[in-house]
């Protein structure tokens, strides 16, 4: 699990598809972190948002498998795919791309890496938390288990949502709340207002 950063960040530019042009703001970039439980809807979120923003998307699963062949998600793999993953979004976000951050981002000790990439970057950082009905995401991942959808990278379970349901911790800060089980239009417009892009 000691492969260089150097390494593990070209194989993840390589999965990354090319950035888009970043959207003329002078002197501003912005990070969206979306954080939530598995199968709240956090992709789909953020792929939304995505094709309303013009924002390059940093999924956490799609590029977890760039780095491990299979996944093991244990602690070492976990701290090197994050090692990665902060050092990836500072650099795309020193070339001004606004990045999407799709990922768990439940603890607040995982929330503070991302407030100090973005900072060093100068970029403004919109936290968005991401929930449904436990028994809408239920439905969900038993659809997941059921077909395997190719947009659908996550491999998390209705066991794994229990235990990170007792792990996850608050959002000390200003964010925005989205329930996915509502109409995604009215939050995907206050996120493109926090962010000043329409």
């Amino acid at each position: 699990m000691n492969a260089p950063l150097e390494s593990d960040l070209e194989r993840l530019r390589q999965a990354l598809p090319p950035p888009p042009q970043p959207r003329p703001r002078p002197g501003v970039v912005a990070l969206v972190m979306v954080c939530g439980l598995p199968g709240v809807g956090k992709s789909t979120l953020s792929r939304r948002l995505a094709e309303r923003s013009g924002f390059t998307i940093i999924e956490s699963d799609a590029l977890r498998r760039a780095l491990f062949n299979p996944p093991t998600y244990g602690p070492a793999e976990n701290a090197r795919l994050f090692r990665a993953l902060h050092a990836l979004m500072g650099e795309l976000l020193a070339q001004g791309i606004p990045l999407i951050f799709d990922a768990t981002n439940l603890r607040e000790a995982h929330r503070q890496g991302v407030y100090r990439v973005a900072a060093a970057a100068g970029a403004t950082v919109v936290l968005v938390w991401v929930e449904a009905p436990a028994a809408v995401v239920r439905q969900r991942l038993t659809r997941r288990r059921l077909s395997a959808d190719p947009a659908d990278r996550s491999e998390a379970d209705w066991e794994v949502y229990l235990r990170y349901r007792r792990e996850a911790q608050p959002i000390l800060g200003p964010h925005i709340r989205v329930d996915t089980s509502q109409d995604l239009e009215p939050a995907l417009e206050r996120v493109l207002a926090a962010l000043g892009v329409r």
